[in-house]
Order: structure tokens, then C-alpha cells, then sequence
């Protein structure tokens, strides 16, 4: 059941690239057709924007997220436990060895990053490495040993730049509308066609929100996957319980979180002081991780 349910996220993930990019291009049409310029003109730019754009966040992307946390890489001396940990998880995931980065907060969490296994890193807080035991840290680093085994970190990756894309070209879409930039030109050109003009501006408002919500939507779906390869690592599902039990306890959240990474972490980085409604949280709720795994 757990190697199905891989080999259809794999392939829902073709997918959801599709429909980024065909939103990507619907995108550029309607700014090229709403402010009066051609409208292949439109999706030509779009597209060398997405051509730029996307290789650009995959090449700098783990190193944006490891400075924005915060995370300092550490050796073996400095922690043989964790290390000792995740080698072992290592070898059962048949993932190749992460480099291990340390987070200074207070607040229990963890997160891992790289496009490629042979290139990833795990970072673990402080505060998850005081308050969890052994069992309960092995079943985190399970958990992002699952992000990069199923290459869950590439997809969200790609998920955040295609939606950077959209952000930037519906925003100069929105600026040349309020500045009345090729309005005037395009009514004169195009009065038959309201429609059309309507559908362009209703792509431009509403394409960046439907993009987020479905990377969010993603996003959630990814983390009840990877619970399930955690408990198949591990073949231990109270240990990742009790792991989650601690985290979600903590109120505070995490003094460095930002909002453009904090899909990539085990639980939400913000603690219960940052209520999210359902439609905007990166994650799904933990009662309902926790209830999952208790059904293994």
C-alpha cells in the first residue's frame, strides 16, 4: 500500500508541474492581452522568466533555507548520538549519509533540504534535541529521511519557484492595470471582446492565491506521506506519536521562522501563537498526523 501510494505521488507530480506551468503561461497571456501588447508576446516573456527564475531558486535554494534558520553544519564529536542516529536510519532508508546541521532555538523541530539525496542536509533545533529521547528523534530524522527519499523537497521546491513566477508576472500584470498602462490602447482594439478581457483580469487577481493554495495543499498531503515512510523506516509509529506530541505542545514557535520556508519543517514553525486557517496552514493538523498513525 505505502509503495503505491509513492508511485502515484510521483506520479501526480508530473502533474502538478504541468499545471504550474500551463498557469504560468495563462498568466503572461492575460497581462500581454489585458495592458494591449500581443498576447504571445505575453507568454513568450513568462516563459523566459520561468526559464530563469526556476533554475536559479533550485541552484540557491538549500543554501537560502540553511541561512535563513540559522543552521550551522556539526561533526560527529560535537553530537556522536544524533549522528549515530541518523547513520543508522541511513543505511535502513538507503539514503546516502546527510550532512547535519544544528539549529539554536528553544522550540522542537527539524527540517531537511537538498534537491538530490547524495546532496542532502537534515537540521534538527536545539530545543527538539533536549526535549525528545532517542526513539523520538530516530522517528524525526525518519520522517526527513522520507522528504528526501521520495524527493518531496525537489517537488516543493519547484512548487515555490513556479509559484514566485506567477507572483511576479500577475503583480506587473496588477501595477500596469492601476496605472492605467495600455488600457486605453487595448479597449480601442479589442471592444468585441469583454470577455476576454474580464477572463484576463480574473487570471491575473486570482491565479497567484489558487497557485498557493494548491502548493499548500501539497505540501500537506506530502507530510501524511512521509509519517507513513517514517513508521516504515523505523517500524515504530508511537515514537513518531510521541515526537509529534512534544512538538505540538510548544507555544512560542521558532524565533527565525519565515513564512516562505516553513513548509519544509516537521510540524509548522510558528507554535499555536500563529493560528492558520485549514485553506493557508503548511501543515496538516498534528491531531490528525497522530490519529493516522495510531490507524497503523
Amino acid at each position: 500500500m505505502l509503495y503505491q501510494q509513492i508511485a502515484q505521488n510521483k506520479r501526480k507530480t508530473f502533474v502538478l508541474v504541468a499545471f504550474f506551468c500551463l498557469l504560468v503561461l495563462a498568466i503572461g497571456w492575460a497581462v500581454g492581452y489585458f495592458v494591449g501588447s500581443d498576447s504571445i508576446s505575453g507568454i513568450v516573456i513568462a516563459a523566459v522568466v520561468l526559464a530563469f527564475y526556476v533554475p536559479i531558486t533550485f541552484a540557491s535554494a538549500k543554501a537560502q533555507v540553511l541561512s535563513m534558520s540559522g543552521a550551522r553544519e556539526i561533526q560527529k564529536s560535537d553530537n556522536p548520538m544524533l549522528f549515530n542516529i541518523v547513520e543508522e536510519l541511513s543505511l535502513a532508508a538507503n539514503v546516502p549519509m546527510p550532512k547535519i546541521y544544528i539549529m539554536n532555538d528553544p522550540s522542537p523541530n527539524a527540517f531537511a533540504t537538498g534537491m538530490k539525496p547524495d546532496s542532502s542536509v537534515i537540521a534538527f533545533t536545539s530545543g527538539l534535541l533536549e526535549r525528545l529521547n532517542r526513539e523520538e528523534i530516530a522517528a524525526v530524522a525518519a520522517h526527513e529521511f522520507s522528504h528526501i527519499r521520495n524527493y518531496d523537497i525537489r517537488l516543493m521546491t519547484l512548487c515555490i519557484a513556479l509559484v514566485g513566477v506567477i507572483v511576479i508576472i500577475a503583480n506587473m500584470g496588477q501595477r500596469m492595470f492601476f496605472w492605467g498602462g495600455g488600457r486605453s490602447n487595448k479597449r480601442n482594439n479589442d471592444k468585441s471582446n469583454p470577455v476576454l478581457m474580464i477572463a484576463a483580469l480574473v487570471l491575473i487577481i486570482l491565479a497567484p492565491l489558487a497557485a498557493q493554495f494548491v502548493q499548500l495543499a501539497v505540501s500537506r498531503n506530502r507530510e501524511y506521506l512521509a509519517d507513513a515512510s517514517a513508521v516504515e523506516i523505523t517500524r515504530d509509529p508511537q515514537g513518531l506519536i510521541n515526537a509529534l506530541t512534544k512538538i505540538s505542545s510548544d507555544s512560542e514557535g521558532m524565533k527565525n521562522a519565515k513564512q516562505a520556508t516553513a513548509s519544509m519543517y516537521i510540524a509548522s514553525p510558528f507554535g499555536r501563537k500563529k493560528k492558520q486557517s485549514s485553506w493557508f496552514a503548511t501543515h496538516p493538523p498534528i491531531e490528525s498526523r497522530i490519529e493516522r498513525l495510531r490507524a497503523m
